[in-house]
């Protein structure tokens, strides 16, 4: 022992500093710092997109989580026991999360859901429809006599996500909505189009993905045609997402992998059917990664044509929209040399001059309605596997063409201008990247303002000079359809809101109930006052209150 250590000196490590059991100042100021950046992203909307917002939510909260666990495994004052204890209780909770868990799918503000990890997908528990209806053996739909009331496809009769003849009655509370039917239906993000009683869409059930229609009154499924295939991603969800077009006693349908038919109205039976990939020269493995959320374009039916965006392979050629002669599939012409989108082209007269106008990757082009020439183009930036073009081009009359899209794009206001050999110019009238950011959704027009779900807020613009009147009425990202004055807005949980359409009083609910359940990207679909609503899991119909005539 040496001189100046006695017996009753203690060793060096008995005169170590115990290590604090409370988190220390360095950590608290961490934690602070994480808080105040949560608050300022979420208040400030730095990102343009509530749903990147979230992303960097979920990344600071975690920063400030593997801080807190630093801290307690390697800094804290406890004991050996506890943190291997603790760090043990944290693996077998995420063991179990996992083992009992799975990542089913994300909403449109990419949050995400759980469901138990051995649970059937729902679609895979529907039955296949007989083999008389499968084939059409029995049916005998008329689809050919039409009425005044018909909804023949995506967004209505003018894909102006509008009704205008239908007027619906403003007080829900003394005479509520009715439910019809309400049923269980296949996956997919499709909407219902309506001709003479009858609602045809598109659905997956288990490897078949299928084009179904049923009695509107009944919900009663009274023919299907199935194409083998199935389309599943989490960050997409499962089946197919566009929505049939019925004209003259025909149905054409645009499958999520490309697969377009042309059915017999009456029975389901193809008339004619193509492989745009195999047509086009594109590799499923190209059209997988480029095309991430699946083909999505409902087909547009211009006189004797049906058309139908394309796009391309890596590698390319390009085809920005294509036609086929709607009775026998012929390839009419192509236009354009653009990569494909997810919005569905519309046509339009502008300028005294018809016209196809399309949006695509990072494009927004019009196109001569009977030779596919491009009249006019205009950068609208994209990606299709990144931040995608969604939302459609809204021809406001006499020339000018509305723009909007979500992940912070906003909205533009463009004039035609004639130019030489035919062609147009299109300038901006005003451009504002903080109103109408439609994500999945399109906007609806009444009297020189626009009505749409920005980032999920219910938002109405003047048109004059692209300024919001008023914003309020967190909706989710779900869908609206104009009906006369009033808004029918499906929210993203599937609750149905009616909401006045003025520029006067923000969000002036009218009435409300829950439709169906659920994540519910569907479109609307109006036929009179049936009101039929879908989305992955389950369709209902219900009977709205009219308007009392004096």
């Amino acid at each position: 022992m040496s001189a100046d250590e006695s017996p009753q000196s203690p060793s060096r490590s008995e005169v170590r500093r115990p290590r604090r059991r409370t988190p220390p100042v360095w950590l608290w100021i961490v934690i602070l710092m994480i808080v105040a950046l949560i608050g300022f992203v979420r208040k400030a909307d730095v990102f343009g997109e509530h749903a990147f917002s979230n992303i960097a939510t979920l990344i600071l909260s975690f920063v400030g989580v593997v801080a807190l666990a630093v801290w307690f495994f390697f800094f804290s004052g406890y004991g050996q026991r506890s943190r291997l204890l603790t760090f043990a209780g944290c693996v077998a909770g995420l063991a179990l999360f996992y083992a009992l868990l799975r990542l089913d799918r994300f909403t449109g503000e990419l949050l995400p859901t759980f469901v138990f990890r051995f649970s059937a997908k729902p679609d895979r528990l529907l039955p296949l429809p007989p083999d008389d209806l499968a084939g059409g053996e029995t049916a005998n739909v008329n689809l050919r006599t039409t009425t005044e009331d018909d909804f023949p496809g995506f967004l209505g009769p003018y894909r102006s996500e509008s009704v205008e003849h239908v007027r619906l009655a403003r007080n829900w509370t003394d005479r509520p909505p009715e439910l019809l039917w309400k049923q269980k239906i296949g996956a997919g993000w499709s909407a219902f189009s309506v001709v003479n009683g009858h609602a045809v869409t598109m659905e997956q059930r288990g490897d078949a993905e299928m084009t179904t229609c049923y009695n509107v009154e009944t919900g009663q499924l009274e023919w299907a045609h199935s194409t083998p295939g199935r389309f599943e991603r989490v960050e997409a969800g499962i089946g197919p997402r566009s929505t049939p077009t019925i004209d003259d006693g025909l149905v054409y349908a645009l499958g999520v992998l490309g697969h377009l038919a042309c059915l017999d109205g009456a029975n389901g039976k193809p008339v004619w059917e193509k492989d745009l990939l195999q047509e086009f020269d594109i590799s499923p493995d190209d059209n997988a990664d480029i095309v991430l959320w699946g083909r999505a374009a409902s087909p547009l039916v211009v006189g004797q044509q049906l058309v139908v965006p394309v796009g391309g392979g890596k590698t390319g050629p390009l085809v920005s929209l294509a036609a086929f002669d709607k009775r026998s599939g012929t390839v009419l012409w192509k236009g354009g040399q653009r990569q494909i989108s997810y919005s569905s082209p519309n046509v339009a007269t502008l300028a005294r001059i018809e016209q196809i106008l399309t949006v695509n990757e990072d494009t927004a082009s019009s196109h001569d309605a009977k030779t596919g020439t491009v009249l006019w183009e205009y950068p609208w930036p994209g990606r299709t596997n990144r931040d995608p073009n969604v939302s459609q081009a809204v021809p406001i009359a006499p020339d000018q063409v509305l723009l909007s899209k979500g992940y912070g794009g906003g909205a533009v206001l463009l004039r035609l201008d004639p130019a030489t050999g035919g062609a147009f110019t299109a300038k901006e009238v005003w451009r504002n990247p903080r109103v109408l950011k439609t994500k999945f959704t399109n906007v609806a027009v009444l009297g020189g303002y626009a009505y749409g779900l920005s980032d999920g807020i219910l938002e109405c613009v003047d048109l004059a000079n692209g300024l919001s009147k008023w914003k309020q009425g967190r909706y989710g990202h779900g869908q609206i359809l104009l009906v006369g004055n009033l808004l029918l807005v499906m929210a993203e949980q599937g609750e149905m809101v009616l909401v006045e359409a003025t520029p006067d009083r923000a969000n002036n609910v009218l009435g409300r109930f829950q439709a169906i359940e659920g994540l519910t990207w569907n479109n609307l679909a109006l036929y009179g006052p049936y009101l039929l609503v879908r989305n992955a899991e389950e369709a209902a119909c219900y009977r709205l209150p009219l308007e009392e005539r004096q």
